[in-house]
């Protein structure tokens, strides 16, 4: 029931410029053994070349993994252009 909190970061480009923030869920099923919507970090950007991309197993989205006996186990990605 207890999952590890986890953070995935990488940089396209030379990484953030302008510092806008931009976040989105991607849910997962089953512990992670199904997908649901999957949010797309180059879409995220828009027309950015340069960005940072940080994907998350927040607190809230352990704690909902938690309340769902894992059925339900989301994470969240952030885009800073």
């Amino acid at each position: 029931m207890m999952t590890s909190c986890f953070t995935y970061n990488y940089t396209v480009g030379e990484g953030s410029q302008s510092g806008e923030i931009v976040t989105a869920k991607n849910h997962y099923f089953i512990n992670g053994l199904a997908r649901g919507k999957q949010s797309d970090p180059k879409q995220m950007a828009g027309d950015a070349n340069d960005y940072e991309v940080t994907i998350q197993h927040k607190f809230i989205d352990g704690l909902l993994g938690v309340l769902t006996l894992g059925i339900y186990t989301p994470t969240t990605t952030k885009v800073e252009k």
